[in-house]
């Protein structure tokens, strides 16, 4: 046999090696289908929702959903540390593997949750002056998880407010129900619900069964929390506390940190197997426990091992789902604050200090109503409603004996305190009070309200005004120094604010709360208002927030309206990415497989969104259906080009009765259709799928860079074929194809192939030209074994960084990954537009393609 023989049957044997059956794919796509069919089948929530014969959403499989979580009272700092030390590591899997972003968001003041929350569902800021306060109407101390004072409260919000954003949803352990359809272990809604009250004795026993690690790890939770209990009683002895009453409670702190987390996850999960549009859950553990042993304590922190956990499982059944499209976002409602107690270092309450200064004053007694020192610590647990669990997990009674006819009303609660005087207690002035306030009474910050966006404010350093003099209450280092300020305002003209708001913080002294506890919040302080929003990549975000660098609650609302498609605002419309910025290109290449991913579901909003989390500026897309029946009759490029607001041309290689399928090219910056042509093919073999190309111009800081997208096809001669067409003078050597060019696509080929060492004489692989980088597979999206899709460059072009990510929405949109390079191209001089050679065939393809 001939050397030549020889040769010719080696590379047929690679060739057969190297090529990937188009079969093949359908089939790992019908496995996994079936694998999440199966999965889904076998679920657990799935089987708790047809028990409890809960109704399932109405709209297709491909509509948007959001899954909203609040760890109730982490601040951004505190949840930095728990990152940076392993104690969250779902979290950290999200920001580092699922490209979700951590923003600083503004809580407001109050920093309180009925007050964010407010913000949230309804779109009005500081609906209530703080979580305790008077209500004047009846001149009754209220808190805002009492059912009556939540449900007025709400009644108004909804008169006055936007949309509830839960409208259609459900809710799990807010202040509010948000315009829920179905709230639980709520103040208005005590308690799982009717559906499972309702439900027979053996629903029940099978939710407990079904669930049954949950309640076994919360069993063992309660024996740890006791032990804990123990060490903290020989902290209680040296500091003279309660250490029986302390005991006591160890029981209900548990149930609010451990039983209410897991029954709401429960609950979370089966809403999400019904395919609920908005589902919204907050997690109190971490507020409880910081309340009790301070916002950086370890227990406090070892909490957040367990909402950790819990956001895992939530994010895992919400990518499972087979009703809609699921987002999770992760947010704080406020941060706390470590505080001193106020009676601890004055030894008597704020409402005892007050009655003791006017009582010198007016030199007889002064009548006093006061919520007594304890804050909202162990009462969360009636949210699970019944009378019997009232009795069998107390919480101590907050209140004072009412006084009739109080001559001065103390709403206490963390380091904000409203002080309504109630009738003529002295010949002295407000501002005189004030400053006795100060003085005598040992609080570090005394407001009162003054003219129409004004206020007063005294410290030891004496008389300040607001605006004018926010960087001394506020301090010049305080992260939202501006908006705190007129919110600060604001809150002294509040119509249930007291005459006098006691705050027990100011930014040059020690931070005091008029609670027993130590840790706090409420107040103004730069760790109580400086929350956190974990979200995806894309998140619709309005654009204020790139220009102040943070975010507010109503920003949050305006960007999950968006996302449900429930607003037209331009405004919430984010653009992620404005175009590049220096000399580095972001260029993205990706078969979308029909947009048809991993589930068997078509969805080009799920490929537009996997393209959105990584920002290119150019994205070279394969196998796109346009007007075919099989993905719905819909322009997938169009609609995606629409929801990434990009321009872009298509290439149809093939026509299939009324349908087109083909290549496109995407991009926010100028571009030019330069040709659109088929490449050559086998005439002896008709089964094969005709191939085609797709030749673009982007203008990208004064240059022209030319981009050649590309799919080849399944056989070795054809891609030989092809291969040379593309390298001839129809392309990458034409007159119009000057350097730096870029050709990009799926080759359906290794990386050894004969093909690949050709296109290498020319370009250069980008991937091979990273340095201490391994080259990565893109095929197929769940377990990539091949390398098939390429970026190559001209020699001149740096490449900076590439990406293929592994994220879940990636593995799950297509069968194969995206891969992107970050690129550096050098100035160059060219030719004017005007000098420009214009072929024949891009005059008359560029026509009606954009």
């Amino acid at each position: 046999m001939g050397d030549c023989q020889r040769h010719d049957r080696s590379c047929q044997r690679r060739a057969r090696q190297q090529r990937i059956p188009a079969g093949k794919k359908r089939v790992i796509g019908r496995i996994e289908a079936f694998i999440r069919k199966l999965r889904r089948g076998l679920s657990r929530s799935e089987w708790l929702a047809r028990l409890l014969r809960l109704p399932r959403s109405a709209g297709p499989a491909t509509e948007p959903g959001l899954v909203l979580i609040q760890i109730d009272g982490l601040a951004h700092s505190q949840l930095s540390h728990g990152l940076k030390q392993g104690g969250m590591p779902f979290l950290q899997r999200l920001i580092k593997r699922e490209r979700y972003r951590l923003h600083p968001q503004y809580a407001g003041i109050p920093s309180t949750t009925a007050a964010v929350q407010a913000e949230l569902f309804y779109g009005i800021k500081a609906a209530v002056p703080g979580f305790n306060f008077m209500e004047r109407a009846s001149g009754k101390l209220v808190r805002m998880f009492e059912p009556e004072i939540t449900a007025l409260v709400e009644s108004k919000l909804e008169k006055y407010g936007a949309e509830p954003l839960l409208k259609g949803g459900s809710a799990y352990v807010d202040n509010y129900t948000g315009g829920a359809a179905e709230a639980h272990f709520c103040p208005n809604a005590l308690g799982w619900g009717p559906s499972l009250r309702e439900s027979s004795p053996l629903v029940f026993v099978l939710l407990i069964i079904s669930n049954a690690h949950s309640f076994v790890r919360t069993a063992a939770l309660l024996v740890l929390e006791t032990m804990l209990a123990l060490v903290d009683c020989i902290r209680g002895l040296i500091d003279g506390h309660d250490l029986i009453a302390e005991l006591k409670f160890v029981p209900t702190r548990v149930v609010i940190a451990i039983l209410l987390r897991e029954l709401a996850v429960i609950g979370v999960k089966i809403d999400i197997a019904r395919g609920l549009p908005i589902i919204h859950l907050n997690f109190l553990g971490y507020d409880e426990q910081a309340h009790r042993r301070g916002p950086s304590s370890e227990f406090a922190h070892w909490t957040l091992k367990g909402i950790d956990d819990a956001i895992a499982r939530i994010w895992r059944a919400a990518q499972r789902s087979a009703h809609r499209h699921y987002d999770v976002w992760i947010y704080s409602d406020h941060g706390q604050q470590y505080a001193l107690p106020y009676h601890q270092v004055h030894g008597r309450s704020l409402a005892e200090a007050v009655a003791e200064l006017c009582t010198r004053q007016l030199n007889e007694p002064v009548t006093v109503q006061s919520n007594g020192p304890w804050g909202i610590q162990l009462h969360r647990v009636q949210f699970l409603g019944g009378k019997k669990i009232q009795r069998l997990l107390p919480v101590r009674n907050n209140s004072q004996a009412e006084v009739e006819s109080p001559q001065l009303t103390v709403a206490a609660l963390g380091p904000v305190a409203m002080i309504y005087r109630n009738g003529e207690l002295a010949s002295k002035t407000r501002a005189e009070l004030a400053r006795d306030l100060v003085e005598d009474a040992g609080i570090p910050l005394v407001l009162i309200k003054d003219a129409p966006n004004r206020a007063r404010a005294w410290t030891e350093a004496g008389e300040f005004m607001l605006p004018e003099d926010s960087i001394q209450i506020l301090g010049a280092d305080h992260p939202f120094l501006e908006e705190a300020s007129q919110d600060l305002i604001k809150l002294c003209h509040h119509p249930e604010a007291g005459e006098f708001i006691a705050c027990g913080w100011r930014a040059d002294g020690p931070a005091y709360t008029f609670a027993i506890e130590h840790g706090a919040h409420g107040g103004i302080s730069p760790e109580e208002t400086t929350a956190f929003a974990l979200l995806p990549n894309d998140a619709p975000l309005p654009l204020p927030t790139r220009q102040r660098g943070y975010l507010r609650t109503a920003d949050l609302r305006q960007a999950a309206l968006h996302l449900l498609g429930r607003t037209e605002s331009r405004m919430a419309q984010v653009r992620q990415w404005q175009g590049s910025v220096g000399e580095v290109l972001r260029i993205m290449t990706y078969n979308v497989h029909s947009c048809i991913g991993m589930d068997g579901q078509p969805s080009p909003e799920r490929i537009a969104r996997v393209i959105a989390c990584h920002r290119p500026d150019v994205v070279a897309l394969q196998e796109l259906d346009v007007g075919r029946a099989r993905t719905g009759g819909i322009d997938q490029v169009r609609r995606i080009a629409a929801s990434l607001e990009m321009n872009f041309h298509f290439h149809p290689a093939r026509y299939i009765g009324e349908g087109r399928y083909g290549n496109a090219v995407l991009s926010r910056l100028p571009m030019r259709l330069i040709k659109a042509a088929a490449l050559p093919r086998l005439s002896k073999r008709p089964e094969l799928e005709s191939r085609g190309a797709l030749w673009v111009e982007i203008e990208f800081n004064g240059m022209e860079i030319q981009v050649i997208n590309t799919h080849l096809g399944l056989s070795p001669r054809e891609r030989q074929m092809q291969v040379q067409a593309l390298l001839g003078a129809a392309w990458l050597q034409h007159p119009s194809c000057r350097s730096p060019a870029v050709l990009c696509g799926d080759f359906n080929a290794r990386p050894s192939s004969a093909i690949c060492r050709q296109l290498r004489q020319r370009l250069q692989d980008a991937q091979l030209e990273l340095s201490r980088y391994r080259p990565r597979s893109t095929f197929f999206g769940r377990f990539p074994t091949a390398r098939l899709d390429y970026i190559f460059i001209d020699s001149g072009i740096e490449v900076l960084n590439v990406e293929v990510p592994r994220a879940e929405l990636s593995r799950l949109a297509s069968d194969h990954l995206p891969l992107i390079v970050e690129m550096r191209i050098p100035a160059r001089t060219h030719l004017s537009r005007s000098d420009r050679v214009n072929t024949p065939e891009s005059a008359g393809l560029a026509k009606g393609n954009g």
